[in-house]
């Protein structure tokens, strides 16, 4: 990537970097879990039972920290299929948890469903530029308690790429991880090939929750990726300065991060920020807000300092629907995150603050990452592209269309969008006169009727249906129970 997008100075990002270390040796973070306490405890750091904080030393910290790995692999449910996530790469996702559609057929505003979720894994699966599915769709019309296993069938049935969730406890996260295990041929093989992305929630201000860490411990014990994501919101649960939110946010996931090393050396971790301003006029989040790029922009700065791997989000909005609010939102915020260099872009499809889906902007945000990363390719200056033979040649007549050199040389130069309508106004009435929302309706359609993503192995699908149904027969009671310290058996995961 050539063109990079940073808005700190190295001395800026050293004193927030000192501060943060301030924060987590003098205040300390608030962990609800005795498990992590006594995690902490052992590696040498002071735990106050009373407060249920922790005290982290520098040292203690940044030894933690130099365990992480800088880079890594994420595989598909098809192994084939593969993510590199570090370095100068830069991979999109699906975002946000929307509990409602903007129906594709009739534009109503609606409950999402697990038919939503399955069909929006689908549209992943076939997008060009987004690499990855979550649990991107919030069904409500299924039980609480399945919606776990529910997401992980359709992700294999549906989807050759990975796919990733929230960390949602002791027992739902251990039922996660075994079915991804039952997808990968076994424990040892998915931690090999690691195919889950898990999303570790930062409480703020200054929290490890409890049912997050039991999540994150049994994702690292799985060897899974771990996106330790804040949603500090600026002048609510963190400063209302951007300087100040980030001091926040940097030493919880430091912490975070920290207990993942200190656990499991080598867990494969991401520095990771949802984090935006409050809307103070309504005491609301305003997640589309400018800010949110900006603060994803210095993540990513933060992030490589510490030498890891970076999530952020992009295109984000708070349109209600698909207008010219949700445009200029989605994309300011998508090209900040682009062009800052984050490795790991969660922004695909939603509206309202993640909160609404639509599956034609699922289709247009891929086309977007695409512009986005054209965007951050820069310009190419070299003897073969600055043309000089061309351009003598040429001279003062004729046109470049037909020359040897524009054939080499259009593809990888020009971005070349698909849904975009990009012909002469006469054209385009002749056609239809359709917009880039019309099309990218009429594509959705299109790939949900006709795309095959991969043959599931029927061994398989009936080992999952067995897991599945084990876990729907099971009591809410069983659920709670293994909250309990004495419940969770560390030693046979």
């Amino acid at each position: 990537m050539k063109t990079r997008f940073e808005v700190l100075s190295r001395e800026e990002i050293e004193q927030i970097h000192a501060a943060s270390l301030a924060v987590l040796a003098e205040v300390g973070i608030k962990v609800d879990y005795r498990k992590a306490q006594e995690l902490f405890r052992e590696a040498g750091c002071t735990v106050d039972e009373e407060t249920q904080s922790v005290k982290i030393p520098e040292k203690v910290l940044m030894e933690a920290i130099g365990r992480a790995p800088r880079q890594f692999t994420l595989y598909g449910a098809d192994p084939e299929f593969k993510l590199e996530i570090g370095g100068d790469s830069v991979n999109f996702a699906g975002l946000g948890t929307p509990t409602a559609v903007l129906d594709t057929e009739t534009g109503q505003h609606r409950p999402a469903t697990m038919e939503d979720l399955a069909r929006h894994i689908i549209l992943i699966d076939s997008c060009r530029y987004i690499g990855c599915s979550q649990l991107d769709i919030w069904p409500t019309d299924i039980p609480m308690t399945t919606i776990h296993t529910e997401a992980i069938r359709a992700w294999v049935r549906h989807s050759r790429k990975p796919f990733g969730m929230g960390c949602y406890g002791f027992l739902p996260t251990l039922d996660m991880m075994r079915m991804t295990a039952l997808v990968a041929g076994g424990k040892e093989e998915l931690r090999r090939r690691p195919r889950f992305f898990s999303i570790c929630s930062v409480v703020s201000p200054l929290q490890m929750s409890r049912m997050q860490i039991e999540g994150l411990l049994i994702c690292a014990e799985y060897g899974q990726p771990l996106a330790m994501s804040p949603e500090a919101i600026a002048g609510a649960t963190a400063p209302a300065t951007l300087a100040g939110l980030l001091v926040q946010e940097n030493a919880a996931i430091l912490a975070h991060i920290a207990l993942a090393q200190i656990y499991r050396p080598g867990t494969p971790v991401l520095y990771g920020t949802v984090s935006t301003i409050a809307n103070l006029r309504l005491g609301t989040v305003a997640l589309g807000a400018v800010e949110t790029g900006l603060i994803s922009a210095a993540s990513a700065q933060l992030a490589r300092y510490y030498g890891l791997p970076v999530r952020c989000v992009g295109a984000t909005t708070e349109a209600k629907t698909e207008d010219i609010q949700a445009g200029l939102e989605r994309s300011a915020t998508l090209l900040q995150a682009t062009l800052a260099g984050a490795n790991f872009i969660t922004c695909a499809g939603t509206l309202d603050s993640t909160m609404l889906e639509s599956e034609p902007l699922v289709l247009l945000d891929d086309e977007w990452c695409g512009a986005c990363l054209r965007v951050a390719q820069g310009i190419d200056v070299r003897p073969e592209t600055m043309a000089l033979d061309v351009i003598k040649e040429i001279g003062f007549s004729g046109n470049y269309l037909a020359e040897a050199h524009t054939v080499k040389h259009f593809r990888t130069e020009h971005y070349i969008p698909n849904l975009l309508p990009r012909e002469p106004y006469d054209t385009w009435v002749k056609e239809g006169a359709k917009t880039a929302l019309e099309r990218a309706r009429e594509r959705a359609r299109e790939i949900l009727k006709t795309h095959q993503p991969r043959t599931l192995d029927p061994e398989l699908e009936r080992e999952l249906e067995e897991y599945h149904r084990m876990v729907a027969a099971r009591p809410l009671e069983e659920f709670y129970a293994y909250e309990a310290d004495e419940k969770q058996d560390f030693s046979n995961l």
